[in-house]
């Protein structure tokens, strides 16, 4: 099989192997060719996730475990090599994001239109079956025609490969309703809360108002969109102001995942308000009585669907500017270093790999240009 200049398709490719808490592995493994509605795709970016990093630190998360070494990575996009028989969405040359979700469509919720709760979900990067879903932090990926969203001419393939992280936001939102003239708070200000920040402003939200523990999160959230920004750690009185008069928020989005942000979410939203839970974490203690007394709506909100297509759409028209959100972008050959700044989250939002030809120095975020 050629490329689409005619030159013999190499299908050796590298891939970031994890085989237990710190042991993370260059590791070179084949490639198959793409079969009927399939296509081969050149990896380029590729964004290290919250999960990634529970899985290199911990080796998972709540019950999940890696129970055999598995390719890391959900969030990357690059350039299509070979398309398989059938392939018409798009064609060799192509710059695509490539969605990590690939539920089966026979299921009894994917049948009634929930595929993000689908049965036999099959996510990149996952230990939640076993076998475990490989993921994409390859520089060669067969996947699905379906699963590829072009990425339109001019727009680096670091921000399309931010793709799934905003589809993650777009969903969350959806699930709050319509956003149009709401106050609305965004509590915790990760990638994903930030994320959550600019697909508020895209659905009409009137004011967003941020909190985080941090300093530089802070100014992260300001750039996509906050118009308010508190430092909960340094003001920890913050609530009172918000909560005068049965609250002050018609929407509150949880992102930390964190108990007392919980119970502090609950305490300034304005009565019949919502609350989406986003974060994850542990069982919490939820206080009833503000719920019934104040007629709250508790609801989560997990994964996406068809939001990822209109993430990679707001990318392509330019609607979303996301290069506040970089850090750093560090070669595959040195993504320990990436993994580890990646998790420092005083100096790092989103940091990606560069699956292109090896570079001695990590590259500057401010070096991505539209």
């Amino acid at each position: 099989m050629t490329d689409e200049d005619g030159a013999p398709l190499r299908l050796h490719c590298r891939c970031l192997v994890i085989h237990a808490p710190d042991d993370l592995r260059l590791e070179e493994r084949t490639s198959g060719e793409p079969g009927p509605g399939e296509v081969l795709v050149r990896v380029g970016f590729g964004g290290i996730c919250g999960s990634d990093l529970h899985y290199f630190h911990a080796g998972g998360f709540g019950t999940v475990r890696i129970r055999r070494p598995m390719i890391l990575g959900h969030e990357v996009a690059g350039t299509v090599q070979a398309v398989g028989p059938g392939v018409t969405r798009v064609r060799a040359g192509d710059r695509v994001a490539v969605n990590p979700s690939r539920p089966c469509a026979r299921c009894r919720y994917c049948l009634e239109g929930l595929p993000n709760q689908c049965l036999d979900m099959h996510f990149y990067g996952s230990a939640m079956r076993d076998p475990h879903v490989e993921g994409a932090f390859r520089d060669l990926l067969v996947c699905d025609a379906v699963q590829c969203e072009p990425v339109a001419d001019g727009v680096p393939l670091q921000l399309a490969a931010l793709a799934e992280p905003l589809a993650v936001a777009l969903h969350g939102v959806s699930r709050a309703g319509p956003l149009l003239g709401r106050r609305v708070l965004v509590s915790g200000c990760g990638p994903i809360g930030a994320l959550v920040i600019a697909a508020a402003r895209v659905h009409g939200a009137a004011d967003v108002t941020a909190v985080d523990l941090t300093d530089e999160t802070l100014a992260v959230a300001r750039a996509l969109g906050a118009g308010t920004a508190v430092n909960a750690a340094s003001e920890p009185g913050w609530t009172q102001q918000y909560a005068a008069d049965k609250g002050s928020f018609d929407v509150v989005f949880e992102c930390s995942g964190a108990g007392p942000a919980l119970r502090a979410a609950l305490e300034v939203l304005r009565p019949r308000g919502t609350l989406v839970q986003l974060g994850l974490g542990g069982d919490v203690t939820l206080p009833q009585n503000l719920v019934v007394a104040k007629e709250l709506t508790l609801c989560g909100s997990f994964r996406f669907h068809a939001e990822y297509a209109l993430a990679v759409r707001l990318i392509n028209e330019g609607r979303i500017d996301l290069r506040p959100l970089l850090s750093g972008i560090y070669p595959l050959s040195r993504a320990r270093e990436a993994f580890e700044q990646a998790a420092d989250r005083r100096r790092s939002m989103k940091v990606l790999l560069d699956f292109r030809a090896e570079a001695s120095r990590p590259a500057a975020p401010d070096a991505v240009r539209a």
